[in-house]
């Protein structure tokens, strides 16, 4: 079956004969699927028959729940917990160890009408539509509605009684929703309107006034309707729609639909790389291999200790590993090297050697301790030798420093201290590091790689969405550059012992509490390990 490429970056996404798998079949009606990151399977519900199912390579299709209060959407918070939209009940649920816990069941006194699908934001808040399909016949169990509109939520952590965030008469039928990759925006769709909805998201979680993204998602001649949504890592939007999965980019173009021979109703990335795209297509499971991977969703990061943990190139991951004093365990990596690109930052002899302008600071001390120029030295060439993109990251200034602000004492110590000046000592890479044949040089006068230099250009050129994030200093360049890389998209890795700064209390304060919510932690033997 092939499918139907609109603008030619739909090509970038899929193959345009890429190979609809059906995994499974004689289903009622297949929903809410989600991958768990960690044990490697996909959990679906059956929402008429009222059964939760799972499915994974080995094993096949098994059933885990019955019953499932008709669940709809579902998805995993930051500690791996199922969050799950009930339609029997009308509530929403988290489900962990074994419990059962209500996070919102009424709105101003009145039970909601169904949650149906959910997603969730960084900072632990859940987001979710409540449509009323969960009090009709065979979707959910038929009774009188309490509330007289249909309602898009926010339940903040610690609070129950949920946020209402749109208008009231805003959606007929709100349903799929999802993140931007930044999570600046927040996406829904309307199944009887056949369209889509955006709206940014302010800084306290709530929603401003939205806009209309796509519209006309319907079609006479194929069934399909918009409901399940996902965005992927470069922003673009997947919907449920007439004849399969349309594609929009972030601009609202539609790119191109996948063809999938039942009515889907909810997509999901799963396993270990991130690129298979499970689709619950009315009584089937469907497969298709992918070019791109999700959003990196907090779940998806989550810290849970196992050996058996894997982290996917590009998407996310589900385990990171903490300071050995934490006594968390590291998963095993699994990572593609051709997605990979590793920044070597500011390894310059000013920061890092005895002699040079920041040799006071402690730096160089705490870079032998840390052993960081021969542990980024055997990393590099491990990479090279496996098609990792290997870019050094220099801090230059001019001569007399023209065009470099002084609007915070790290800046104004490098004007001061005359330091990384284009052409001296102090500027060029410490010994060992020095780019190789084939490596990429880039520039910057700020604390973060991205800002104002051409980094996001060397690493678009290449296919490169997984950043290995080493140099100094930890707790400064290094975490500036993990915070912006995760903001945009990136999946980011940082092996704790290809990094150092002025004394390891700051290089742990960095590694074991800001690095965790934005990257992936380990160390650098692991890392060469994963790279195969």
């Amino acid at each position: 079956m092939r499918h139907s490429a609109l603008r030619r970056e739909f090509s970038e996404l899929i193959d345009i004969d890429a190979p609809v798998e059906r995994l499974a079949g004689g289903f009622t009606f297949t929903e809410g699927p989600i991958w768990h990151p960690r044990d490697q399977y996909l959990l679906f519900s059956d929402m008429p028959a009222d059964v939760r199912r799972r499915y994974d390579e080995r094993a096949g299709i098994r059933e885990v729940t019955r019953p499932s209060n008709k669940c709809n959407g579902m998805t995993y918070d930051a500690q791996l917990a199922l969050v799950v939209c009930e339609h029997a009940t009308s509530t929403l649920v988290r489900e962990h160890d074994g419990k059962r816990e209500i996070l919102a069941s009424h709105f101003e006194g009145k039970e909601l009408n169904s949650p149906n699908d959910v997603c969730v934001h960084s900072d632990g808040s859940i987001y979710f539509s409540d449509p009323s399909y969960g009090r009709m016949p065979v979707y959910g169990v038929e009774r009188p509605r309490q509330l007289d509109f249909q309602g898009v939520y926010r339940v903040r952590p610690g609070n129950r009684e949920p946020q209402l965030l749109v208008d009231r008469n805003l959606f007929e039928q709100p349903n799929g929703l999802c993140f931007s990759p930044d999570e600046r925006q927040l996406y829904v769709n309307d199944t009887v309107r056949a369209l889509i909805r955006v709206f940014d998201v302010r800084s306290d979680g709530s929603l401003g006034p939205d806009r209309i993204f796509a519209s006309g998602i319907r079609s006479e001649l194929e069934p399909g309707v918009p409901d399940g949504m996902k965005c992927d890592s470069a922003g673009n939007i997947w919907v449920t729609a007439p004849g399969g999965v349309w594609v929009y980019s972030r601009s609202g173009a539609l790119l191109g639909k996948i063809k999938v021979p039942e009515l889907v109703a909810n997509i999901h990335w799963g396993k270990a790389d991130w690129r298979t795209l499970f689709i619950c297509a009315t009584h089937s499971l469907y497969a298709v291999r992918t070019k791109i991977g999700p959003r990196v969703e907090p779940f998806m990061r989550s810290n849970a200790p196992t050996s058996s943990a894997r982290v996917a190139s590009g998407a996310a991951a589900n385990v990171s590993a903490s300071a050995p004093e934490r006594g968390i365990r590291t998963g095993a990596l699994a990572i593609d090297p051709s997605r990979c690109a590793l920044i070597i930052q500011d390894m310059q002899n000013d920061v890092m050697m005895e002699g040079g302008a920041f040799a006071s600071s402690g730096s160089p001390q705490h870079a032998r301790d840390q052993n960081v120029v021969e542990n980024i030295r055997r990393l590099a060439e491990a990479c090279r030798s496996r098609g990792v993109m290997v870019v050094h990251v220099w801090f230059v200034v001019e001569p007399g420093a023209p065009g470099f602000t002084l609007n915070a004492p790290l800046f104004e110590g490098v004007v001061d201290q005359k330091a990384m000046v284009r052409g001296s000592w102090g500027a060029a890479p410490v010994a060992g590091l020095e780019p190789q044949p084939g490596d990429h040089i880039v520039e910057k006068m700020r604390m973060c790689a991205f800002e104002g230099s051409h980094l996001e250009i060397v690493l678009k050129s290449g296919g490169r969405d997984t950043i290995i994030d080493t140099g100094a200093w930890t707790n400064m360049s290094i975490e500036h550059t993990a915070r912006t890389g995760a903001d945009k998209g990136y999946f980011v890795i940082v092996p704790e012992d290809c990094c150092s700064t002025m004394n390891a209390d700051w290089h742990r304060a960095s590694i074991e509490y800001a690095m965790q919510n934005v990257a992936a932690v380990t160390k650098s033997t692991e890392l060469i390990e994963a790279l195969g």
